[in-house]
């Protein structure tokens, strides 16, 4: 019976050890994410990855040097309203000679909390993009994504 007794204990000792280890294969996925790969600058998608990153950042200067003159042009009149998105996540790139059509989506985090914990919306969204001079610019942004860094301009 001493025998009998043993068993389970092993068994829940088995157990035990294979929840363990998945909970620390769990971990080290989740802190060595770290970062999302660089695109390559002369792709769409690394672009537009830049681009956004120096919106979310504040580096509007970095940002306007990604826009085309048309783009620039289309910030008149436009007022910044609401929060900046939290996280773009690249869903496709569909590329011609010498347009791009970068296709994203958008996760803003609305900053209120409610009974459920913080309210965050998600929307498909999509850049255009030109080749200029061999260079990739954005034409058209999200408008959650508009870098407009000089003064609005009244109609």
């Amino acid at each position: 019976m001493n025998a009998a007794a043993r068993k389970p204990d092993r068994i829940l000792l088995i157990i035990v050890a294979a929840i363990a280890a998945l909970v620390i294969v769990a971990l080290a996925v989740v802190f060595t994410r770290g970062e999302p790969q660089v695109l390559d600058e002369s792709t769409p998608a690394g672009v537009v990855q830049r681009y956004s990153t120096a919106v979310i950042s504040g580096d509007t200067t970095t940002a306007d040097s990604y826009l085309t003159d048309s783009a620039r042009s289309r910030c008149r009149g436009f007022a910044e309203s609401g929060p900046l998105p939290t996280r773009i996540v690249h869903i496709s790139t569909t590329e011609r000679d010498n347009t791009a059509l970068v296709r994203v989506s958008v996760v803003v985090n609305t900053g209120s909390g409610g009974p459920f914990g913080p309210s965050e919306y998600e929307m498909e969204d999509r850049f255009s993009l030109v080749k200029a001079d061999g260079r990739w610019m954005v034409d058209q942004a999200p408008y959650q994504l508009l870098s407009c860094t000089g003064p609005a301009v009244k109609p």
